[in-house]
């Protein structure tokens, strides 16, 4: 009696973990770090009833830098996802971008990286099983 050949695309028990590489890993517990973290002092805010907006601008120059510098690397990294999902055919690259205004970019950008190397890693073994 024969076994039939297992698919690529079959769940199997652990199917799940497949392809979760420590690097992937690393950036998905990050994510969730960056989650937490943000929105700890979110609800704070929220809580308080504080104005978000005006806290983040008339805080001073280094809270004033520190937002031009974190706003540039969500814009850029917000491209980043936008591309990356596209070269890599991963659908959905937008959601990340839209996820980031309503959670956190702390969140979104490491939950995108790990989700690309998965992807990578999973292109990396189906190359490899073809060969």
């Amino acid at each position: 009696m024969t076994t039939p050949d297992a698919s690529p695309n079959t769940r199997t028990p652990g199917s799940l973990s497949r392809h979760w590489t420590p690097l992937a890993t690393t950036y998905l517990v990050l994510a969730v770090g960056g989650l937490i973290g943000t929105w700890t002092f979110n609800i704070s805010a929220i809580v308080q009833m504080r104005d978000f907006i005006g806290d983040v601008v008339n805080s001073g120059p280094a809270v004033s830098s520190l937002t031009v510098d974190l706003l540039v690397v969500a814009v850029a990294g917000s491209i980043l996802i936008i591309v990356e999902s596209r070269r890599l055919g991963l659908r959905g690259g937008w959601i990340y971008v839209l996820l980031a205004g309503l959670t956190a970019f702390a969140f979104v950008f490491p939950l995108f990286l790990a989700m690309r190397e998965r992807a990578i890693t999973k292109r990396l073994a189906d190359a490899a099983a073809l060969t």
